[in-house]
């Protein structure tokens, strides 16, 4: 399907809930499928298709052509209560690709109804993926389901960052009522090397537990799996702060395996961990991706 989408948004779409008149709220089914191919040292994109509201701007070039980068995009604008978003990317031999958000994600008043998106990201031999999306509010009364499965093929790399913030600080409101249910799972040669998930509830004591969240209300992680860090670039991770003037309350830390490494943060400051995650993405990304860090333009506006 062709790319170009325009949509008038329904109330129910924009999150304004109730029915109006009788009218029955209408939900998105939206799903967009990319497929990332190479050729002769040049990675760009060889299919796309998408069905409802989410599409991909123009892909850009912005470090060269070993790189496509690409913006993701619901137009709506928000995910109302009974929406569906799939995201199904395939990353062909030695193709290397970057996706990211133009803004936040916002997740409304489920009325009853759960909202969700699915990752479905297939990394074929020697290819790399960065999904770098800027963070997700979680309005209060929203039931979200978040799913991502990752799947890579031998020397295939992978970086993913998941930053959610608890309620629209914003606006003074709290997450007081609502579920999330969130699981991620990343296999290499079918063998599962990574697995997470939680089912919370606004009400959760997890929330205000100092082995929980401790009354902070962001809750972010960032992963990488590609093979075993370097010692010394661990090291650096470890040293690395966050921007602790902005966010006093904020805890993080880093941890790795032998396939994957972690970093959480949990805090008050969606900006100050995605601040955190920037300066370990630009700490380990010449490690796994042979280039050095490039903040994409649409991170500035």
């Amino acid at each position: 399907m062709d790319d170009d989408f325009s949509v008038p948004a329904t109330n129910a779409q924009i999150g304004l809930g109730n029915d109006l008149a009788g009218v029955k709220p209408v939900h998105w089914l939206a799903t967009l499928t990319l497929d990332f191919a190479a050729k002769d040292g040049r990675s760009y994109l060889a299919k796309r298709q998408h069905n409802g509201p989410l599409v991909i701007q123009k892909t850009l070039y912005p470090e060269g052509d070993a790189l496509c980068h690409g913006i993701i995009i619901h137009p709506p604008g928000g995910v109302a209560g009974g929406d569906e978003l799939i995201l199904n990317v395939n990353v062909q031999t030695n193709a290397s690709a970057l996706l990211t958000t133009p803004g936040a994600g916002k997740w409304y008043k489920a009325n009853g109804a759960a909202a969700s998106q699915h990752l479905q990201f297939d990394l074929a031999e020697k290819s790399s993926l960065e999904w770098l999306p800027q963070e997700n509010i979680l309005f209060d009364d929203s039931i979200v389901n978040f799913s991502a499965d990752i799947n890579l093929g031998q020397e295939a790399c992978y970086a993913g960052w998941e930053i959610l913030c608890f309620g629209r600080q914003a606006k003074g409101e709290s997450w007081l009522t609502g579920k999330l249910n969130q699981k991620l799972v990343i296999k290499r040669a079918d063998k599962t090397i990574w697995q997470e998930s939680a089912y919370l509830q606004a009400n959760d004591r997890f929330f205000h537990s100092a082995i929980g969240l401790g009354g902070n209300v962001v809750s972010a992680s960032f992963v990488v799996a590609a093979g075993a860090v370097p010692t010394e670039l661990f090291a650096k991770c470890q040293q690395f702060e966050s921007d602790s003037a902005s966010d006093s309350k904020a805890k993080f830390g880093v941890s790795a395996l032998s396939e994957v490494f972690s970093a959480r943060y949990i805090g008050m400051s969606a900006q100050s961990a995605r601040h955190y995650f920037e300066g370990l993405w630009q700490i380990l990304r010449p490690w796994y991706a042979s280039r050095s860090a490039a903040r994409p333009r649409i991170w500035n506006t």
